[in-house]
């Protein structure tokens, strides 16, 4: 009895109700402006159905013409038929044509199944107060279609109240019935075309690779913040009695790195939540001197030369070799190097390369602590995404001496779109 009872008290049932009950109103100015203007009064019978046909249709299709009409079609049957349709998407020309039709014939069993099931559901909701209040009343004849059905008082009609359960109960499953059936059918009228699927599931790509590219950079940045930070913080602890001003220096420095990452985070975590991201510029390969002072503020020996009109490089190009310039350095910082760092960043013959050098052992001033770095795998996704070339490893220093850590990346300055 309970799973038969079911629909009268499943909150989809009224859901459903609602929905058709809006196509019913739907209907409502296409058959005023049907009957108004579709023919002279003068005109015989079947001109005048032609007439009022046609007027359907054409208020129909202008109903469904707005793009805005498919998306609220589209979120109320999300809403409240409990269908899963992706929202609509920007199409071409003639698949906007095709949508606008979709969408006019969508209105047209919305409108019929809409106001078929409120009259129907309208009906038994009459009946179901109509029999017990005539009952109540002391009996008498309630009308029924073309006939007539006799309505006594005292236990003889106490078969009223059983009617209104009935009628309450039918017209819940008729509302089931009407709101299963336009959920049937909504997917074929509203789901996305084939060209609108391979459409989102493109800016799904793009906005996928963005996001990777977004954590790329929030990941460099970070890493040489903290890098940095964490040095200048153990600089700061040794020298805090020994040279307070050079301690001072160093808190000053953390302070100006910890800022200038927390604009980074804001940037991309406004991004990520689709909100309106700072507008500060990224970073180019114009900043370069400002992150040779940020890595020399750290302690580190670093020298840095450029060649070429490194201004004239494709914005994609000179936004990843920062990060990768950055990323270098940062790993740098974390190994050490006593001799120092060298930097060269040239940009000739379509090519900007980028060389970094550090010598290795005896790197204990800077060493603070080792664990997997993830540094090199993301320059070489920069570098891969670029067309470009990258390699990194141990080289012997000049005359066989002291060994040498060296990162070279090549990136084709035709490379950006």
């Amino acid at each position: 009895m309970r799973t038969l009872m079911r629909p009268l008290f499943d909150g989809a049932t009224y859901r459903g109700w609602a929905y058709a009950f809006l196509g019913a109103a739907l209907s409502v100015p296409p058959l005023v402006v049907a009957v108004v203007v579709s023919a002279p009064p003068g005109w015989p019978l079947p001109g005048r159905i032609a007439g009022v046909t046609l007027a359907l249709v054409v208020v129909i299709a202008v109903m469904g013409g707005p793009h805005a009409a498919r998306r609220g079609c589209v979120t109320l049957a999300n809403r409240w038929l409990g269908t899963e349709l992706p929202a609509p998407a920007a199409a071409s020309p003639r698949s906007r044509w095709a949508n606008r039709a979709r969408t006019a014939a969508w209105l047209v069993p919305h409108a019929a199944v809409g106001v078929a099931a409120t009259a129907v559901t309208g009906a038994l909701a009459f009946a179901a107060v109509i029999f017990p209040a005539v009952w109540l009343d002391g009996g008498g004849r309630v009308a029924v279609l073309r006939g007539h059905v006799t309505v006594r008082a005292g236990v003889t009609g106490a078969w009223c109240p059983v009617v209104t359960a009935l009628c309450l109960l039918l017209a819940a499953y008729v509302t089931a019935a009407a709101a299963a059936g336009l959920r049937l059918l909504a997917p074929v009228l509203l789901d996305h075309r084939p060209a609108e699927r391979a459409a989102a599931a493109e800016e799904r790509a793009r906005l996928l690779a963005g996001r990777n590219r977004l954590a790329r950079e929030l990941h460099d940045s970070i890493g040489h913040t903290l890098t940095a930070s964490t040095i200048q913080a153990a600089v700061a602890s040794e020298l805090l009695e020994r040279d307070p001003a050079a301690a001072r220096r160093a808190l000053n420095t953390i302070e100006e790195t910890a800022r200038a990452a927390m604009d980074d985070l804001d940037h991309v975590l406004g991004v990520l939540r689709d909100q309106h991201a700072s507008t500060a510029p990224a970073r180019t390969l114009a900043d370069l001197g400002t992150l040779a002072e940020s890595v020399r503020r750290a302690g580190a020996v670093l020298e840095m030369t450029t060649e070429g009109a490194l201004d004239r490089v494709p914005a994609t190009v000179s936004r990843e070799a920062y990060r990768i310039v950055q990323e270098g350095l940062t790993n740098a910082l974390r190994h050490g190097a006593e001799a120092g760092i060298t930097l060269r960043v040239a940009a000739r013959d379509g090519l900007l390369e980028v060389e970094l050098v550090k010598p290795v052992g005896g790197g204990a001033r800077f060493r603070r602590g080792g664990r997997p770095r993830r540094g090199l795998a993301g320059i070489a996704d920069r570098v891969r995404l670029l067309n470009g070339e990258v390699s990194a490893g141990p080289v012997d220093g000049p005359g066989g001496g002291c060994a040498r850590w060296r990162l070279v990346a090549r990136l084709p300055l035709g490379a950006a779109r």
